[in-house]
């Protein structure tokens, strides 16, 4: 569980009907919501006090209190007071703020709060104590006994104790008496110490370090923010091997406008090694990165993404984060508008970077209608229809580039049926027909052509569930299991159709992955690789779910699959690789992921992360 974490969702079960005391004239408007089935209420109309227990959410406004037991107190004129006494697992969100404790006695007019043994925070502070009370009209809390922390965890690596401390939601924190730790080691001691929640108008970072690829090095920046619309990171950086950087990242929001970020980087790097073809790559290193979106309406989306390197391996080398999620990014700009069945867009796609091949669209215009049920039929239909001018450039010239005008529409019927109420059968059938004009440029080898393809397939699958309602273990946070076992059969038959791929100018083909390819239309996208198949995708996915901080959460998710090639290409096993995606969560702020491929052919593993 985490130390505190600025979140809170509970199911809802049922809305109390009870009329609290005179809750008509109550002097603020509040919902009473169950949150377990046996939830119980008791009233004692002569002390003017009804009680909730068994677990119980009030809403007030922007207030929000969990408890297992909550207790409503009238004021002198018979009149709910606004005050409560909440025992057990006691939560009360208010805007941004939570506290979280055992015993909280609370006012929703007044904001008035007394605890014993507390736990609140507002990014990025964290703060716990043995007592604490307080007044929203104030706006100040005083905790006695108190741990501040910006670590979100359970065990906090870097702690502040202090003998007391006083906090202004949104404004600061002050605290007497800290003593700064790492872990249970005493670092520092202050008489007294304040702190800002607010945001710095402008401050400098410095980091230094040593790293093997860079040697020593010190990173440092100016941040300077202007309110809640712009900020601006000024980069100087000095490593020992590398030489020195300078660069600026800019974010913005411009309001209906949009908002984006722009980023540049400069180093003359003393190391900068060899390119993908075994040249020396230019010391003086550079990257621009410029994204923007606006809303232009609630469904109309207009985006611009535009990424210049002067050397295919800058973000690599500085940027690793941002190479491990995309290791060869493109530029763009991006039309988008959606209605409720249909969508358009509209997209262009350059090369900007020599090195990075590219399939330019110039542009590709998709229209497509999502998958709608055909008047009062059991039918749904669904389509795909795209045209444009692609020209495929190559990294480096290596191979030389071709282009072609290609028109491609897909429709597919697909038929859900539900059967027993448990079985889940969905036939489907669907066509295609796509032009390609004659292919231009120094690298074209094809000519006009004409291709329809026909497909057909079927997928069945089922859920099965159950449940150990004792099952605990406190060192998982485990409390009850729910087991759900998901097998599918996924069955795809494409004919050999009256072109196949080598004929075909190869704009939208398949690429090497570590992982199959969908087999179902429109999923499967390489429109200009399609070719004959006969084939099943196997398929199991197991979930073992169980109940945290009263929510449910995923503790295992387990999904194995293969595919059967009933007639398998030239080169193919009659069985692909078989594959294993594992997610498990030990707590509800760590998840192991493990990813396996084996080969079932000639069993032995061929990859495990």
């Amino acid at each position: 569980m985490n130390w505190l974490r600025p979140k809170f969702i509970l199911p809802a079960v049922g809305v109390s009907a009870m009329p609290l005391l005179a809750a008509d004239n109550a002097p603020f408007n509040y919902e009473i919501i169950s949150a377990l089935p046996d939830s119980k209420w008791e009233v004692n109309y002569k002390d003017g006090v009804a009680t909730y227990s068994n677990g119980v959410i009030v809403i007030s406004e922007d207030t929000i209190l969990s408890a297992d037991r909550v207790t409503f107190y009238q004021d002198a004129d018979s009149r709910a007071s606004g005050e409560v006494l909440a025992m057990g697992q006691v939560r009360i969100q208010r805007g941004e703020q939570i506290w979280v404790g055992e015993t909280i006695r609370y006012n929703f007019i007044t904001g008035d709060l007394m605890a014993d043994s507390f736990r609140t925070g507002q990014p990025p502070f964290f703060v716990a104590g043995v007592t604490l009370d307080g007044n929203e009209e104030t706006g100040l809390y005083t905790g006695y006994g108190v741990t501040l922390t910006t670590d979100d965890y359970a065990e906090p690596a870097q702690t502040v104790r202090a003998r007391s401390v006083g906090i202004a939601p949104g404004e600061y924190v002050e605290l007497y008496s800290p003593t700064l730790k790492l872990g249970p080691v005493p670092i520092l001691w202050l008489p007294y110490m304040k702190r800002s929640l607010k945001s710095h108008p402008s401050f400098f970072t410095v980091f230094p370090g040593y790293r093997s690829r860079y040697g020593a090095y010190v990173l440092g920046g100016y941040h300077w923010f202007h309110e809640d619309d712009a900020a601006l990171v000024l980069r100087t950086d000095y490593r020992s091997r590398r030489g020195f950087g300078t660069g600026l990242d800019l974010t913005y929001d411009l309001g209906r406008f949009g908002d984006g970020d722009l980023s540049y980087y400069w180093t003359h790097d003393d190391d900068a090694g060899l390119n993908r073809v075994g040249d020396g790559i230019n010391p003086a290193r550079q990257r621009f990165r410029f994204y923007h979106r606006a809303d232009i309406e609630p469904d109309f989306t207009a985006r611009a993404m535009m990424r210049y390197q002067s050397d295919d391996f800058i973000v690599r080398d500085f940027f690793e984060s941002e190479y491990r999620d995309n290791v060869q990014p493109g530029s763009y700009v991006e039309l988008e508008k959606n209605w409720s069945n249909f969508g358009l867009n509209i997209f262009a796609q350059p090369q900007l970077n020599g090195f990075q091949e590219t399939v330019e669209r110039l542009p590709d215009v998709k229209f497509s209608a999502y998958r709608q049920q055909v008047g009062v039929t059991p039918l749904y239909y669904e389509s795909e229809t795209t045209s444009g001018w692609y020209r495929r450039s190559f990294a480096d010239d290596i191979l030389p580039e071709f282009s072609a005008f290609r028109g491609d529409t897909f429709h597919q019927i697909v038929w859900p049926n539900m059967f027993w109420g448990w079985l889940n059968f969905m036939p489907r059938a669907g066509g295609r027909f796509t032009y390609y004009s004659e292919a231009e440029g120094p690298g074209a080898v094809t000519t006009e052509q004409t291709r329809g393809v026909f497909n057909t397939g079927a997928e069945i699958n089922f859920k099965a569930s159950r449940v150990w309602s004792d099952a605990k273990n406190e060192f998982l946070n485990v409390e009850g299991l729910r087991h759900i076992i998901q097998p599918s059969i996924n069955y795809v038959f494409v004919p050999e159709p009256g072109v196949r791929p080598p004929d075909l100018p190869q704009f939208d083909y398949e690429l090497n992955s570590i992982r199959l390819l969908p087999v179902e239309f429109p999923d499967y996208n390489s429109i200009d690789t399609i070719d004959s198949r006969n084939s099943l995708r196997l398929g199991l996915f197991n979930k073992l779910q169980t109940k945290r901080a009263n929510r449910i959460d995923n503790l295992l998710q387990w999904n194995t699959y293969t595919d059967w090639r009933l007639d398998p290409e030239p080169g193919q096993a009659t069985f692909s690789d078989l594959y294993s995606e594992l997610d498990f969560a030990p707590t509800d702020w760590v998840t192991l992921t493990s990813e396996v491929r084996m080969d079932v052919n000639d069993p032995r593993l061929l990859e495990g992360n």
